[in-house]
This record gives C-alpha cells, structure tokens and sequence, in this order.
C-alpha cells in the first residue's frame, strides 16, 4: 500500500538540480515543442510575472494538458498540488513527483500541504494551483473555493491570476489547435481569503471571457 503522506511533504532538498532538468526537458522542450507544433500557442502578458518567486500560479482548468504547459510557460519551474488519488497510479506517482507535484487531499488541506508550500516558496521554483480543484467546463469558472487564498494568506504570497483557453480540445494534427494563454496583473497578498477569491474570479472572467457561476445559488434559492 502506497503511503501518500510520503508524496504530500516535500523536502527542501527535493526542489534540486535534477527535478529541474528534469522539468526543463520534459516542459520546456517536450511539451513546448507539441504545444507550437499542434496548437500554435499565443502567450500574453509576460510582463506581469513577476521577477522573485512570492506568488502562487492560479490559472483556470480545463485539462490534463494544463500543468505541464504552465511549467513550460513560467520562466521558474512549478510545482502544482495534484489530487492525492493520482498517487495510486505507480507511473504517474512517479512523473509527477519528479515533475515536483505533490498529493493534496482535496477535502482536507492538512498541515503537510502548508509546509509543502512554505518549502517551496523558500525555493527557487513557485506554487501552482487550480482555485477550481478539478476540470471545468469552457465557457463557465465553476467549484472556486478560497483554498488557493487560505494558503496564500499563510505563506504571504500573491496570487499570479492565469487565463488558458483551448487546451479541451484534444488535437493531434499539426496547427489544428489553438491556445492561447492571458497572464493577469498580479493579485497581491491579503488577510481577507474571500477578497483574494473574489479578485481571482473577477481577474479570470476577464482574461478568459468565461462566467463566473456559483455551484449552491439553485440550492440557496430552494432554502
């Protein structure tokens, strides 16, 4: 039986050299390279990542291609929170711990997740996070929870808001897909989590053109 605490508190000394190569080749060549080639990939607002390493990457979701195409797009390597089920599986346990994922249980941020994130934070790489938890759906920005902005609090990071659209189309012809990936202004450090979530979901409504829906207002209107 796999213990997943082992892949959910990282070591400083994990963050090293060959997780970066590693990273490097497999993001920055690999999926780069697909990324050009399949989706012609438009990136804009670079210059709003800023130069240190005090913020979290909180893009939007809308597949598996996501993460390993923000690694090749940030200029520091990211280390994502990836659901703690993904551990079961071994090749992937693998990659994704050499790619400087980490499990998270979803329901329950423990203390092992805030000192993953401090761990990282004083690294050279950055945090990534999907405010959304899980896949959604183009066209809507929905399951935002203030997760993202309770870590953010405890590290005093700011939040680098992401806009990704086309990456739920699965191509594999030549120049058939398109991607194109909106970095937002920064979001900076707040005690008030509501505030950040809220500037999130504001900042990423206008980067992607999608729509903010809420998940319980049906079941508020039924109360």
């Amino acid at each position: 039986m796999i213990k997943k605490e082992k892949y959910s508190t990282k070591k400083a000394s994990q963050y090293n050299i060959w997780r970066t190569i590693f990273q490097w080749i497999v993001c920055k060549i690999g999926y780069m390279t697909r990324l050009k080639l399949i989706y012609r990939i438009e990136i804009h607002g670079k210059e709003n990542i800023p130069k240190d390493n005090n913020y979290i990457v909180c893009p939007n979701h809308l597949s598996t291609l996501d993460p390993p195409m923000m690694g090749a797009v940030m200029p520091r390597r990211v280390a994502f929170m990836a659901k703690k089920e993904l551990f079961d599986i071994p090749f992937i346990r693998w990659w994704l711990d050499w790619l400087g994922a980490f499990a998270v249980d979803r329901e329950n941020l423990g203390p092992s997740t805030i000192k993953t994130a401090k761990i990282i934070k004083d690294s050279s790489w950055v945090l990534g996070i999907f405010p959304q938890g899980t896949r959604g759906i183009p066209g809507e920005i929905r399951g935002v929870t203030s997760g993202f902005a309770g870590i953010a609090k405890l590290t005093k990071c700011n939040i680098l808001p992401v806009g990704i659209l086309g990456t739920e189309e699965n191509k594999h012809i030549p120049f058939t897909g398109k991607i194109i990936i909106n970095i937002g202004e920064i979001i900076p450090y707040d005690k008030n989590t509501e505030l950040v979530k809220e500037k999130w979901i504001e900042s990423i409504q206008n980067l992607t053109g999608y729509k903010y829906i809420e998940d319980n207002c049906e079941e508020n209107q039924n109360d």
